[in-house]
Parts: structure tokens; C-alpha cells; sequence
């Protein structure tokens, strides 16, 4: 496995995120003028972006991010991302954080299956950058934070090899190879199959830098080309016009990894109820875990620099529901297998020399979050993120 994978999983998945979040909270945002204590506004959901990304581009964040490290467990992962999501004045329950986590990881796991080459996660990457620094472009200081990591990739990944980023990519497929999780938006676009795995394309562009397939050319044992060969290919091929930039500025070409909830569409999920696909998780969380105290140290140090926003006085969490209703959110909850749902785990992690040593010890007495009031929140009557199939 890659050691240089986590960082790009991680960004590319919190991108997937934001663009959930801000087409939610766009498509529920009241004039602020006529919103009531309980409504979302657009002030409100321009403070839940900030507060999150300026979190999720801390330096000392980042610092322990791109450290070489394998990847950790699914679980130890998303426990950065609720986390991450309530760093901000918003508050998601299990059954939507499900939610959220399912769509994030589909779509990215979708990208990087249609990468043209296993470089261009690099370029995905920096279309999730790019539209970050949108969301937060009149905000001076965040954005700063998100160009000081975009230099960081730039200097940790423009020199890698090939080989280096095929690597990268199959630990990333080795990551997402169990996820089948329908999502409607990939199912009416005929990209997804009932069973929740995704339909390939066989046309379309060639990866930068290679030939379209249909021609076999026969070198002597001197390198001299002396015969030629043509073929019939099943897909339609064609050469793209240019590469996609790696600086910090400049056209991307590959569209992967923009906002696909820029245009409100309906991005429903549904769990899979195989038995087998059940048996297998449930198996990830009963065989113990060898990595276990690097999984503590990892979350210690990530978590240590995000702290979840409390309301200052009397203002209350604004609560966001990606059901349609209140009703469907408890089913959800009630009804989503226990081996595939998460919980909120808090650490406290100090900068003491012996403290990192030992939190291998912990692990009995994490603490679980109390759930969060949500009824006097705001966002109790959000819409849907996805209309229901």
C-alpha cells in the first residue's frame, strides 16, 4: 500500500462533502429577513462552510496529515469526518452523517475508477480545491489556508513517478472495493447497477499521452517498424486536446471531481441488503484490529486540532436533516444494520511526550457523544438531499 495515499483520500472525500452540504443548505436557505430563529439563512450557511473548511485546512491538521502513513480503518476515518462535520454550528445525527459518508465515498470512489491515468486523482484533487476556494473566496484568511495545502500537494505529489501513483490508486480501490452502495443520481444516469456497482465506459477520451486504439505496428529485431495492422475497436475513441494543469492556477481539462450538485438533482442512497456484503463488514468490526494503537495515536492527532463549535449564549446548534422528514430519519436509524453504522468518538490529545505512548490504554474508556437535541434546531424541516427512488 501507499504511504502518500491519505492526504488525497481525505480531501477528495471532504470535498465531496462541502458540495452535499452547501446544495443543501442553498436550496434550504430562507431570506434573512423573513427566516425565523429555527430557519437557515444564507448567513448561516455561509458560517457552517467557513467554520468547516477554515477546520479542515488547519496547519497542524495538515501537518499530521501528510505525514507517510498507511491508511486506517473505514471507522477510524469516518470519525474524522463527524468530527469535522461539527466543528461548525451544524449538527447531523447518526442516520443523515450515514448518509452524508455514503454519497462522499461513492462519488469519490466513482473518480477514481474514471481517472484516464492514475496521475490525474491528482488533478480530481485539485478540482475539489478549486471549488472549495469558491465557497469560501471572500474570506481571505481560510483561503490562504487552502493555498498553503494546495503548495503542499503540488510539492509532495508533482514529483512522484507512474508507478508511484498506480499505487496510490489501487490502495484507493483496496479502500473502496466493498462500498456497493446505490446512489440514485449514478442509477438514472445508467453509470450504476442495481447491485451497486458501477458501469465502466469503453469510448470516450484516450489518457493524455497515449495513442487511440485501433492500429498494431511490427518492429524488426534493429527497432524498424516494417508492418502495420490495423483493427476494429468496440468503443469510439479520441485524443484529448491537452493536459490538464498541476500548478496552483490553470484549467484542469478532467472534469472529475467538480460539482455534480452544482444543478439540484435527486442523489438518493440506498443500503444493499446482502447478507454477504453484511457478513463482511460486520467481520471488519469483530476480527481485532492490529492497528488499533496507531488508529488511536492517528485520531489523537487529527482530532486534537478540531474542536466542535458550541453555541455561544442562548443560540442553538442549527440541526440538518438529508431526509425528506423526521420520520424517515428515525427509520433510517432504527433500521440501519448496527455493523455499518459509526459513533462519535472523543479523545483528548495533549502535546505531553508520554501521553501518545499511551493511548493504546484508552480504548475502554473512550467516551461516546450524547446524541444532540435536534427539535429546536434549526434545518428541523429541511428537504431531502435526494428525492426517493
Amino acid at each position: 500500500m501507499s504511504t502518500r495515499t491519505l492526504p488525497l483520500l481525505f480531501l477528495n472525500l471532504g470535498g465531496e462533502m462541502l458540495y452535499i452540504l452547501d446544495q443543501r443548505l442553498r436550496a434550504q436557505s430562507i431570506p434573512g429577513e423573513k427566516a425565523r430563529k429555527d430557519e437557515w439563512t444564507d448567513v448561516d450557511r455561509k458560517r457552517v462552510m467557513n467554520d468547516i473548511i477554515s477546520a479542515m485546512f488547519k496547519k497542524n491538521f495538515m501537518e499530521e496529515l501528510f505525514k507517510p502513513q498507511d491508511l486506517y480503518s473505514k471507522k477510524a476515518l469516518r470519525t474524522v469526518y463527524d468530527r469535522l462535520a461539527h466543528t461548525s454550528i451544524m449538527r447531523l445525527n447518526q442516520a443523515s452523517m450515514d448518509k452524508l459518508y455514503d454519497l462522499m465515498t461513492m462519488a469519490f470512489k466513482y473518480q477514481v475508477l474514471l481517472c484516464p491515468r492514475p496521475r490525474d486523482i491528482l488533478l480530481v484533487t485539485f478540482n475539489h480545491l478549486d471549488a472549495i476556494k469558491d465557497f469560501i473566496s471572500d474570506s481571505p484568511g481560510i483561503l490562504n489556508q487552502v493555498d498553503e495545502t494546495f503548495r503542499q500537494l503540488i510539492e509532495t505529489y508533482n514529483c512522484l513517478s507512474d508507478g508511484e501513483f498506480q499505487l496510490i490508486r489501487q490502495t484507493l480501490l483496496i479502500f473502496f472495493q466493498d462500498m456497493h452502495i446505490r446512489v440514485s443520481i449514478f442509477l438514472k444516469d445508467k453509470v450504476q447497477n442495481s447491485n451497486g456497482r458501477f458501469v465502466l465506459p469503453i469510448s470516450g477520451p484516450v489518457p493524455w499521452g497515449t495513442e487511440v486504439p485501433g492500429l498494431i505496428r511490427i518492429f524488426n529485431h534493429k527497432g524498424v517498424e516494417v508492418k502495420r495492422t490495423e483493427f476494429t475497436t468496440a468503443g469510439n475513441y479520441v485524443t484529448p486536446q491537452r493536459e490538464g494543469s498541476f500548478e496552483l492556477y490553470g484549467d484542469r481539462v478532467l472534469k472529475l471531481g467538480t460539482n455534480m450538485y452544482s444543478v439540484t438533482r435527486p442523489v438518493e442512497t440506498h443500503i444493499l441488503g446482502s447478507s454477504k456484503n453484511l457478513a463482511s463488514q460486520a467481520k471488519e468490526n469483530i476480527v481485532p484490529n492490529p492497528l488499533a494503537k496507531e488508529e488511536l495515536n492517528f485520531l489523537a492527532r487529527l482530532l486534537g486540532g478540531l474542536d466542535i463549535q458550541k453555541p455561544a449564549g442562548g443560540e442553538t446548534g442549527f440541526r440538518l436533516n438529508l431526509f425528506t422528514t423526521d420520520e424517515e430519519e428515525e427509520h433510517a436509524a432504527q433500521t440501519r444494520p448496527e455493523e455499518l453504522s459509526y459513533k462519535v468518538i472523543n479523545i483528548e490529545a495533549t502535546q505531553e511526550p508520554g501521553r501518545r505512548a499511551e493511548l493504546s490504554r484508552i480504548l475502554g474508556e473512550l467516551e461516546v457523544a450524547e446524541p444532540r437535541p435536534g427539535s429546536a434546531e434549526k434545518g428541523e424541516d429541511l428537504l431531502a438531499l435526494m428525492d426517493g427512488l
